[in-house]
């Protein structure tokens, strides 16, 4: 099966009752499909490994054209495309399985990081013209977020029967920053950006720290 974009969010965590991404994708997805794109969702649990895993069968099972993987950075001021997965797990909390890793690789023997293969300027300038706060980040943490963010853009980078997938990861803040429906619009305004763009374009994204 062959589809157009593949989405994931994730469960709750830390004592929370919803986790915005998975708000933000559940929203997305209905519009999506209305506009015609073969769309598909999953939600992704926050446990080290396994969401790699589970996310990774889903690229594999559905071989879509892309795949957003979004989490939630709650103490961010607005939804961050993310620039590069590092190879390293160091949880601050332990998570939903109980595990709490502290410098170890998310794939032993692998380069260090790996770069999104979305154009992440283009995204935050769609985000601006829809009024939504946006900025490129630097950073995916290193806790599962990463962890799917390094599986997926490894596993892209490997598997040659995925040539030409492209996927990257995006964090969206917490609802009181940008509501779950403002979210949605913006996976969706950031799905068009990606189809419509080959290359990203040229514009200062970098930071000082």
């Amino acid at each position: 099966m062959t589809i157009d974009v593949l989405l994931s969010g994730f469960e709750p965590f830390a004592g929370a009752v919803e986790n915005e991404s998975w708000q933000a994708v559940s929203r997305a997805l209905p519009v999506l499909r209305e506009s015609g794109l073969r769309v598909e969702a999953l939600e992704l649990p926050v446990a080290f490994g396994r969401a790699g895993d589970l996310l990774e069968q889903a690229v594999r099972t559905h071989r879509p054209a892309l795949v957003i993987a979004v989490g939630l950075a709650a103490g961010r001021s607005g939804v961050t495309p993310e620039r590069v997965a590092i190879n390293v797990r160091d949880a601050r909390i332990p998570d939903n399985a109980g595990a709490s890793p502290v410098d170890e690789p998310v794939v032993p023997g692998s380069p260090v990081g790996h770069f999104t293969s979305l154009p992440i300027k283009a995204m935050v300038a769609a985000l601006g013209e829809a009024g939504i706060p946006g900025s490129v980040s630097q950073t995916a943490g290193t806790y599962v977020c990463n962890d799917v963010f390094y599986r997926l853009q490894h596993l892209l980078a490997t598997d040659s029967e995925l040539a030409g997938v492209r996927g990257g990861f995006v964090h969206v803040p917490s609802a009181d920053v940008v509501a779950p429906q403002a979210a949605a619009a913006a996976l969706v305004s950031m799905v068009g950006t990606i189809r419509e763009t080959d290359v990203d374009i040229a514009r200062t994204g970098g930071t000082e720290h």
